[in-house]
């Protein structure tokens, strides 16, 4: 498999990959239209100053950020959170995609947010001198990564420096997003609610997002839960053949509430998991989830991963389904978790 770029080892390695809204009906994006980013909506009265924890820092904010910047952190959580929340005019320089979403016109929402002209570095983020130069006030990196002057990258401080509010996401402060869940993506919503001035309306999405999942486990409870394999396509981030197979994380959570479970839980102790193709070929795989990230035809991948393990139970029964930002932090984890019990408990719905 062709090997990623450097953002996305950056992602296994720091936990941003150890990888949006909320259901189609109730969390499609309504961000506004970019490049009105310093015309900064008046805070709702009373709302500010807010202060927030954030890694061990206490992070206030006096006003509404006008100069948004989102670091790339092989992620789409923090874009799709704002556009989610309608805060995507707010965006001067994004550098966060997936080539594709579970929520129609998310992809391309993001596709037509600006990138403020900025050059990526070697790990296709923003160095340090363009992230100055966008004269942001507020910036999101997905994990602490995103601020580590050894890669380059302008640090906490100095940002701080020139009036620029840092925001690492939940689970981004450690060095693998082994326990993250569901509920990250709810503080992630909550936190930016209160962040922009509009709280209540991410109550809203989080209460939606709640309820669709809770619809969803209730139709499969007490159904037998298949041996489900999550794996990212084309993408090695280790020695062996198959080295982004996920493992633990929200990934196990996101199988658990569509009614199945994770066929490699115990083939590693990180989020992901680095497996020959032997490994693979020996574990019984009911049913197969491939995550894309910026694949251009990761159902290709899918159908041709299918056919090169005949024995699956998932091969002899085609089960399988394609997601993107869904199965990740983010605004979106009812979509994931409902297309898959689709996938796995076809007869419930």
């Amino acid at each position: 498999m062709p090997t990623p770029r450097p953002a996305a080892i950056a992602l296994a390695t720091f936990l941003c990959l150890a990888v949006a809204g909320c259901s189609e009906a109730g969390s499609g994006p309504d961000g506004g239209k970019a490049g009105s980013a310093d015309k900064a909506a008046p805070a709702a009265r009373g709302a500010y100053p807010v202060t927030l924890k954030n890694c061990g820092r206490d992070l206030t904010f006096d006003k509404t950020p006008g100069r948004v910047v989102v670091m790339n952190g092989a992620s789409v959580a923090e874009v799709s959170t704002l556009l989610a929340l309608g805060q995507g005019d707010r965006i001067v320089s994004n550098q966060q995609t997936y080539g594709m979403s579970e929520v129609p016109g998310r992809a391309e929402q993001i596709k037509n947010l600006p990138t403020g002209g900025v050059k990526p570095n070697e790990a296709f983020d923003i160095p340090r001198e363009a992230m100055i130069g966008l004269r942001p006030d507020f910036v999101l990196s997905t994990t602490s990564y995103g601020f580590d002057g050894k890669n380059g990258f302008a640090t906490r401080e100095q940002l701080k420096e020139v009036g620029a509010n840092t925001y690492i996401s939940p689970e981004g402060c450690g060095q693998d997003n082994l326990n993250m869940t569901i509920d990250d993506s709810y503080t992630l919503l909550r936190q930016m609610g209160k962040i922009f001035g509009i709280q209540e309306k991410a109550e809203k999405l989080v209460a939606t997002e709640r309820q669709n999942i809770a619809d969803v486990a209730g139709k499969v409870s007490g159904a037998k839960k298949p041996k489900v394999m999550v794996i990212f396509s084309n993408m090695t981030m280790g020695g062996n053949d198959f080295s982004s197979v996920a493992a633990h994380g929200i990934y196990n959570e996101i199988l658990a509430r569509a009614g199945g479970t994770n066929a490699f839980a115990s083939a590693s102790k990180t989020s992901f998991a680095d497996l020959s193709k032997e490994k693979v070929a020996a574990t019984d795989v009911d049913a197969l989830v491939v995550v894309s990230y910026n694949d251009p035809d990761p159902t290709a991948y899918a159908k041709k991963l299918l056919k090169e393990f005949p024995q699956w139970p998932a091969a002899k029964r085609n089960k399988f389904v394609v997601l993107s930002d869904s199965m990740y932090l983010g605004p979106s984890n009812d979509v994931a978790v409902e297309k898959i019990a689709r996938m796995l408990h076809p007869d419930v719905f």
